[in-house]
């Protein structure tokens, strides 16, 4: 019982926390893209405008959940829906911090440890490819249906060469398990597997911008056009899950690239373990969002050229070189 009630804590802390989190790391990008770009921001509602959130969250709440006439209503309905379990659902099997100890009772700061989480994570995260790809198929508008054809051709591809980049890290770990991938680390900054492994970094955090929807990648749902791509029908909350799934998403790719990469949560010179992971994630989520001030957008033929003839063939190069050297 004392299991599952802690299971169960453990899990809405995680829905509330990185809840809130998408929420306000909304604000966070607007002003960061304001100070990059010479403008003010959020400035009018509260101090430094940091209430313009407040206010976003009523909107979204009370605007009216308009539901088109010729839709196919409970695929309309539910595709929000997977965007944000989906999102949440990934973040099961990623430990966040180390372990601590809580009146007197040793706490796990992770929901599942299954041996395999890389797996866990990258299957679960790819469900959310439904989410825009239903939203556009049940919508009554042929430009949401074009976007989502779009969306799933662009995340299809570059989960192949995520998941081809983390092989070779894997290779030479030997474990699937997060926890163990953190803990092969342990040696300090020059046991990092971001030294072993640096073509292997470039070409996931390449692949998770795209699989996040984030600027130059950003097709999915492409912020210049006339329509909102497969969001184009969509109001009010519905229109705000699938934002809440992108930047929940966003935290876990940078939890991922800390915990393979970075060294995890283990102390970092005379920085303690917790605090040393919450620097990388915020300076990854911070490096999303400077990306987005100053990238431009690219055309999807583009994006399939860098995927397919360059990001690809880059993958199986440094998979092959791994093994040769790990033999």
């Amino acid at each position: 019982m004392a299991y599952v009630i802690e299971t169960l804590v453990k899990a809405l802390v995680i829905i509330a926390l990185f809840s809130a989190l998408a929420g306000f790391a909304t604000y966070v990008e607007r002003k960061i893209l304001a100070f990059m770009q010479r403008r003010l921001g959020p400035m009018m509602v509260g101090p430094y405008g940091v209430l313009q959130l407040v206010a976003d969250m009523i909107k979204l709440f009370t605007k009216e959940d308009v539901v088109p006439k010729n839709v196919v209503k409970p695929i309309f309905l539910i595709a929000p829906l997977i965007a944000a379990i989906s999102a949440m659902t990934a973040l099961a099997a990623v430990p966040l911090f180390p372990e601590f100890t809580l009146f007197g009772h040793t706490v796990r700061p992770i929901l599942a440890d299954v041996g395999v989480g890389v797996l866990f994570v990258m299957g679960v995260a790819s469900v959310s490819m439904y989410a825009p790809l239903l939203a556009g198929m049940s919508s009554s508008n042929k430009w949401g249906l074009l976007a989502s054809a779009r969306a799933v051709v662009q995340l299809l591809s570059f989960e192949v060469v995520s998941g081809f980049a983390l092989l070779a890290p894997i290779m030479i770990i030997g474990s699937l398990s997060l926890i163990d991938i953190n803990n092969y680390q342990i040696g300090g900054v020059a046991e990092w597997i971001i030294w072993k492994q640096p073509l292997a970094f470039v070409l996931f955090v390449i692949a998770i911008f795209a699989e996040t929807n984030r600027t130059p990648f950003d097709l999915l749902e492409h912020e210049t056009e006339i329509t909102a791509g497969y969001g184009t029908e969509y109001s009010g909350m519905r229109w705000g899950m699938f934002f809440i799934g992108e930047y929940a998403n966003m935290f876990t790719a940078s939890f991922l690239v800390s915990l393979i990469f970075l060294g995890g949560f283990n102390p970092m010179w005379f920085i303690p373990g917790a605090l040393a992971i919450i620097l990388k994630v915020c300076f990854l989520i911070f490096f999303f969002m400077w990306v987005r001030a100053a990238w431009p957008h690219i055309r999807p033929d583009q994006l399939m050229w860098l995927c397919w003839k360059v990001l690809m063939p880059l993958a199986l190069l440094n998979i092959l070189i791994t093994g040769i050297v790990l033999l």
